[in-house]
Parts: structure tokens; sequence; C-alpha cells
């Protein structure tokens, strides 16, 4: 049942208002008659799980696609948005969650693509600089117009996004998952710039899962649920919890207990690893870290930091430059995927459609990936259908994996729902040792309870478990102890249950800590 909105208050007027949108793509209807008013001068946040149709929703608002039905009301008049340009030209801006930026060009230039002044329609570059510095001292966005965009970082390139949407004059801007690749001090001057944007009347819309921040920035709140929004409700007459209940209809665990438990013997050793990039630069510097049976071991830092390259150099994927890895007392270093897990080391890779998953094949042949010769006929190297049907069907079970039956295609699955089936699959493979690249990136609260339970489970089992994850709520929550890694080096150790953002985000920003 669809709850009313809270009534604009007295002293704002809509900027838009989206009445009945309708949105059907074969076999899916991803807005059902979906409503959402954004008031002039707010900062107005959309939230639901995986599927809830936000995205579309915001797609047709930016003329990414066209509603089937329904209205669109910008700045006083019905409009209809043919194309991704004419939301801009009526004031409409959006940041994806990949920026779309000339990497070679600089900051002025990149403001420049696709403006035209003059009756030459010649630009003056001093002109745009001048207004760049202008518009970066107002809202606090402070970036260098001249600098080159491949040698910001992630967070300022994040700014020059919002200062090309402010140099057009947007009034309505939408941020898609704006902080996933901030540190939590960039976190904190976004979410103060946000507040300056809308104090000089224009309005944003900020799509995210992270409650915390919603709670922090937003003035209202409106929650989607199966395509159709379910409730708006005000900041200041809501909570956390409360939130995450409307998203996924039931009361959700936004924190975990993670029991005291004594680890046992040291699994993993990483010494003084050095990998290369494809282009044959370090990117993973003099790395060494143990994990230890029985604890999760979290890597922490922006990503893009070595990270992923420290992944895959540890489970073979990319060779090693210098250094050793160790597994039980037997070096690895130059070992195959394979080899590895067949001494009891799993993976679960970040992209989990590209390299976690084949999405053309069923839920059957994925859940059986990397281990198809324990599900042949004996003495023959045809696979046993219906013994891989069985271990399907329990892995559904086991880890409640939403599919009509174990035919349907895993490219199908929503993410969540993918994830679990990953997971699940290297799990119930009995590993020594697991590592997880990002568990839970872009997952709703749902399905992050479910992922975290499950990690904090197989800890207690004593597996040793090592995770990467840019979500600084999430290394807080499972790790016993949190390496925090900048430009591929580890910048600093902490215990788990001493740390603090302040301190993780210093070090993730290549400050070195202070004892």
């Amino acid at each position: 049942m669809t709850e009313s909105a809270p009534a604009l208050a007295d002293n704002l007027h809509p900027m838009v208002r989206l009445s009945g949108i309708v949105k059907r793509y074969p076999g899916v209807l991803a807005n059902n008659n979906a409503n959402l008013t954004v008031a002039m001068g707010e900062v107005h946040a959309l939230l639901g799980e995986n599927g809830a149709g936000k995205s579309t929703l915001m797609q047709v608002l930016y003329g990414a696609c066209q509603q089937d039905a329904g209205d669109i009301e910008f700045a006083g008049r019905i409009v209809r948005f043919n194309s991704q340009r004419d939301a801009i030209r009526a004031g409409i801006g959006m940041i994806h969650q990949d920026f779309m930026l000339v990497r070679p060009f600089t900051v002025a230039e990149n403001v420049m693509l696709g403006l035209y002044q003059g009756g030459a329609g010649v630009l003056d570059v001093n002109t745009v600089v001048t207004r760049i510095r202008l518009l970066s001292e107002r809202h606090g966005l402070e970036v260098d117009p001249l600098a080159r965009i491949d040698q910001l970082p992630l967070g300022v390139q994040q700014r020059v996004e919002i200062l090309k949407l402010l140099y057009r004059d947007a009034r309505l801007l939408i941020l898609d998952e704006p902080t996933a690749v901030l540190t939590p001090q960039e976190t904190l001057a976004l979410l103060a710039s946000l507040r300056s944007l809308v104090a000089d009347g224009r309005s944003v819309i900020i799509v995210t899962h992270k409650l915390h921040e919603i709670m922090a920035v937003a003035d209202r709140i409106t929650i989607m649920r199966n395509g159709h929004t379910l409730a708006t409700v005000d900041k200041a007459a809501t909570s956390e919890a409360e939130l995450a209940r409307l998203m996924v209809g039931r009361d959700v665990l936004l924190k975990v207990d993670r029991p005291e438990q004594v680890s046992g013997r040291r699994l993993l050793s990483v010494k003084a690893l050095q990998v290369d990039d494809e282009r044959g630069q370090p990117c993973v510097r003099n790395v060494s870290l143990d994990v230890h049976a029985g604890e999760i071991v979290g890597i922490a830092g922006v990503d893009g930091n070595g990270q992923s390259p420290l992944v895959e150099a540890l489970m073979g994927l990319r060779r090693v430059q210098a250094g050793r890895v160790v597994f039980d007392d037997n070096d690895v270093t130059n070992k195959t995927l394979a080899a590895r897990a067949a001494r009891g080391m799993m993976y679960v890779p970040a992209d989990r459609r590209r390299m976690g998953s084949l999405d053309e094949l069923s839920i059957e042949d994925n859940a059986i990936l990397g281990s198809q010769q324990q599900f042949t006929h004996a003495h023959s190297p045809w696979l046993d259908r219906k013994a891989i049907r069985a271990h399907a069907e329990a892995l559904i079970t086991r880890y409640t994996i939403r599919t009509p039956d174990s035919h349907f295609h895993a490219g199908k699955l929503s993410g969540g729902n993918l994830q679990k089936l990953i997971l699940g699959r290297e799990l119930m493979r009995n590993p020594r040792l697991l590592i997880v690249e990002q568990p839970t990136r872009g997952l709703d609260v749902g399905a992050i309870e479910f992922v975290w339970a499950e990690l904090l489970a197989a800890r207690s089992s004593g597996m040793a478990i090592l995770i990467v994850s840019t979500e600084l709520e999430e290394i807080l929550n499972l790790a016993d102890r949190i390496i925090v890694m900048f430009d591929g080096r580890v910048m600093g150790e902490l215990a788990g249950s001493a740390a603090t953002n302040e301190q993780l985000g210093l070090l993730m920003a290549g400050l070195q800590s202070q004892e």
C-alpha cells in the first residue's frame, strides 16, 4: 500500500514533479505508476532495493529513456525529454558513478566541451577559468581549472563533474551513488557542497544505499519498491532503521555483533609483494600481510589504489614481479588459480557478472564452475546432470536465492541473488582461505545483512577470510584487523575494534597515521 507524501512546506515550491510514471521493458514493468516531487532548494534522497525502479525513474527524468505513461513537470511546465540533451538544455544534470571526463584534458577544457559562446562559436578560455574559480569558491568545490584530469584524485574529478553542471546553470542535479569513490573526509566535503547548492536555490536528487549519508544530508526521502513509490518521508520524522524497514519490508540488522574469538595458525603470508599494471608500471609496492585461521582481515582504500591487482596476484591471475605468496607453508607465488583452489584458496571477485559467473549459463552450471570434475559420472568425462541439479538446488535453498528454478539463467538474477550464488558456491567448497573483493558492492541493505552474516559464520567456523572493500562501514563491522592501502602501498594497520572513520580516512588519503 502506497503511503502519502508529506506536504511541501508553504515556503517551498516544486522544482520537478513526476506523476504516474510507467516504463515497460520486454517482460519487465520497471516503473509502475511512480511519483516523485522534489522541491526547490532541497536535497531529496531516492532509496530502494536493487530492481526497485530508481535508476529507470532517473533515466526517464534525464531523458535517457522515455516513459510509456505519466507526466514530467519541471519548473512549472509539463515537459517530455526525448534525449539527455533536452534535459540538459532544460536545466537538469546527472553525475553517474563512472565519470564522463576526458582524462588528458584540463578541468577547463572538460567544462568547455559542448559549449559555444559568441558569433564565432569560440570560447574564451580565460573567461571559463575565471568562472570555474568563482563557482569553486562559492560552493566549496576546490579545484585547479588548469590541472589535467588524469592527475587529479577521484574526489576532485567528481567536483569537476559538478562544476560542469553548474557552469551550464543546471537547476536540478542528480547524483548516482556519489560517495562510492570518496574517503570519509571527501564525503563530508561533498555533503557540505550539496547543502551549499540547495542554499543557492538549486535542487539535488541523491540516489544512494548509504543510510547514514541520507540522514546526514537529505531533507526528504522517497522509498521505492517493485517499481512504484512506497512512501516519501521527512528526515526529521524517520530513522535509518525505519528507512531500511520501508525499503526491504522487514526489520533489518544494520550493525552486526562480531564475537571475540582467538585466531588460529597463520594460513596466508605475503612478503614484500611487487606487481605491475598493464603498462608495466608498479601498482602494488612492497606489500606484506598475514591472515590467520578464524579471522577476517579487511583491506580498505579508495578504489584504484592497488587492491584489485593485489588480489589478482594472490590468486595467480596476475604475474608477481617480486616477493612471495605463501599459503599453508607452501610457496604458491607462481602457481595457477586451479592449484591454489586445490589447496583450499577460494575467490569471490568484485565483478560478479564478468568474472564471477557466466551470464548465459544456468544457475546449475554456474554452481559448479571451477569444480566440474567433481560432478562427472564415474569413469566418464560426462557431467552428471542429476548430481549437478541436486547441488544447485541445495545451494539455492541454503543461501535463499530467489529464482524460479535451477535452470534460470544466472544473468537474469538480481545483483544480490547473483552474489549469494557466487559466495555460496565458494563457501560450499569448504575453503580454508576465502578472498572476497567488494562483498556487497551495489547491494541493498537486505542483501548486505545476509552476506555479512555468512562471512561472520565462516569466520566462526575457523575459516581465514580476506576482504577488500571500499565501504568503511563494512570494514568496521567485519574486520578483526584493517590494512589501508594508498597508491599501491600499505599505509597502516589497525585493530578493527579500535579503528575510526577519521583514522581510516587519513590513511586512505595517503597520510601516515600518528601513533
